[in-house]
């Protein structure tokens, strides 16, 4: 049996919706909103006040919609930069750190780019790397994977 296949047993297919509630606990995020986006190839995070010094990633998460997080700064020392397109069809160059998602019951160390998402609704978005060999959407569910929803 490949590894792959024990895996799969491991953790069977879990049915989520359009939305659900993630939390990144490596930057002390919690109860996010996130966008669950099948078009998307990359996991996405609202971020702000991007910057590089002496080879370290400085960032600050989300805005002012998230009060308790704005003025947090985080810090990254290992970091890649990435040319990911956008939704709009245009390429640009974002920084991407590898950090753990939970959603529902489940920690899945992910790949995720910083991106501006302050015109967008949601602070998070998750893309298919993410959702590859774990879940399926059903569109018709919101917070399927919530404590509250049956």
């Amino acid at each position: 049996m490949t590894a792959l296949k024990k895996i799969v047993r491991l953790h069977p297919k879990q049915t989520i919706g359009r939305r659900e509630i993630v939390d990144f606990p490596d930057l002390g995020l919690f109860g996010l909103i996130a966008k669950i986006d099948t078009g998307a190839n990359t996991t996405a995070l609202h971020c702000h006040h991007v910057r590089v010094e002496n080879g370290v990633l400085f960032f600050r998460l989300l805005d002012e919609s998230h009060p308790e997080y704005v003025q947090r700064e985080q810090r990254f020392e290992k970091f890649e930069e990435k040319l990911i397109k956008s939704s709009f069809g245009q390429s640009e160059l974002r920084y991407v750190v590898h950090t753990t998602i939970v959603i529902g019951k489940r920690k899945i160390k992910s790949i995720v780019s910083l991106s501006d998402r302050a015109n967008m609704r949601y602070p998070v978005l998750i893309g298919r790397r993410f959702l590859k060999n774990r879940f399926n959407v059903d569109v018709s569910l919101l917070n399927a994977l919530s404590p509250n929803q049956k």
